[in-house]
């Protein structure tokens, strides 16, 4: 008895570290015969985000569409296609986000240097917006005949 509960742990141990270890994309029915190229698709998995599960690489995740995008994988490095060619295949079909590490264009730029820029903008328009209220406050509005008649003011107090 104790030698078979012995086993079971044993089995449910290394199952669950392989499972672990491997990722997800490692799926001995699903593998390509020639280990080079095998090796060449986890790489392209790794690049590569499942876009259901959005945090997670092609190699990490379990779900449907995951299996689904590395078969594809699979199938195009079996027909001959360059790594870029399948990369750019995947962003044609579901967007730059299909990739981990998207190639800096336009539109990333936008997003990840926007912000600041906003923020850099605002801040410009907070300053010259106090510095206008301070002068504002330092300069009052005189009309032409309110200035006659404080330099008249100011002329009479000295003659005094």
């Amino acid at each position: 008895m104790l030698r078979w509960l012995m086993k079971v742990v044993f089995s449910v141990v290394a199952a669950q570290s392989m499972a672990l270890a491997g990722g997800a994309g490692l799926d001995p029915r699903e593998a390509l015969a020639d280990p080079a190229l095998e090796a060449r698709a986890r790489s392209l998995f790794q690049e590569m985000r499942c876009v259901v599960c959005q945090s997670e690489s092609l190699d990490d995740s379990e779900a449907d569409l995951a299996r689904e995008m590395r078969r594809i994988v699979r199938e195009q490095i079996a027909a001959g296609r360059t790594d870029p060619e399948i990369r750019d295949y995947f962003v044609s079909r579901y967007g730059d986000y299909a990739l981990l590490k998207p190639k800096l264009g336009l539109g990333t730029w936008a997003l990840w240097f926007g912000p600041f820029l906003l923020l850099f903008a605002a801040g410009g328009a907070v300053i010259i917006w106090v510095n206008r209220r301070q002068v504002q406050k330092a300069e009052p509005d005189l009309s032409r005949v309110e200035q006659e008649q404080l330099s008249k003011a100011l002329d009479n107090r000295d003659k005094v």
